[in-house]
């Protein structure tokens, strides 16, 4: 039986149509969110983040910068649910590219392909540190 759905990019094979046109609007989303480039990315680098509801709307609100696992909480929380004016608000690239490889294994997978499709530079970063 031929399978009737568009795949694009990396992800579940066999999809019905339906399920690969939400996943393909799901990664649109999180695509729509981006900044241009990381360059913008220009979010604290030490001290106590205090994340908007629309953000941390379960959990933890206040992050310290200084704690390496509250450091990566608030980038995966950020990663998922920042919008295109969140992601320069509070991520920093260099604490960025410093988290990738790591972070990567935390956000979930349509999070991820989104950011290293966009920015090359975050894969580099991943096979240096690997």
């Amino acid at each position: 039986m031929a399978s009737h759905s568009q795949h694009t990019g990396p992800g579940p094979r066999n999809l019905s149509g339906a399920d690969a046109e939400d996943l393909a609007l799901y990664r649109e989303k999180f695509r729509r969110r981006l900044p241009e480039s990381l360059d913008k990315l220009h979010g604290p680098t030490h001290g106590v983040v205090e994340l908007p509801l629309h953000l941390a709307w379960s959990g933890m609100t206040s992050y310290d910068l200084g704690a390496p696992r509250q450091r990566m909480g608030l980038y995966r929380t950020v990663l998922h649910e920042g919008l295109h004016d969140d992601l320069p608000r509070y991520l920093n690239q260099d604490l960025l590219l410093e988290l990738w490889p790591v972070l990567r294994t935390l956000v979930g997978r349509t999070v991820r392909t989104v950011w290293e499709d966009t920015f090359p530079e975050l894969t580099s970063r991943t096979r240096a540190a690997a």
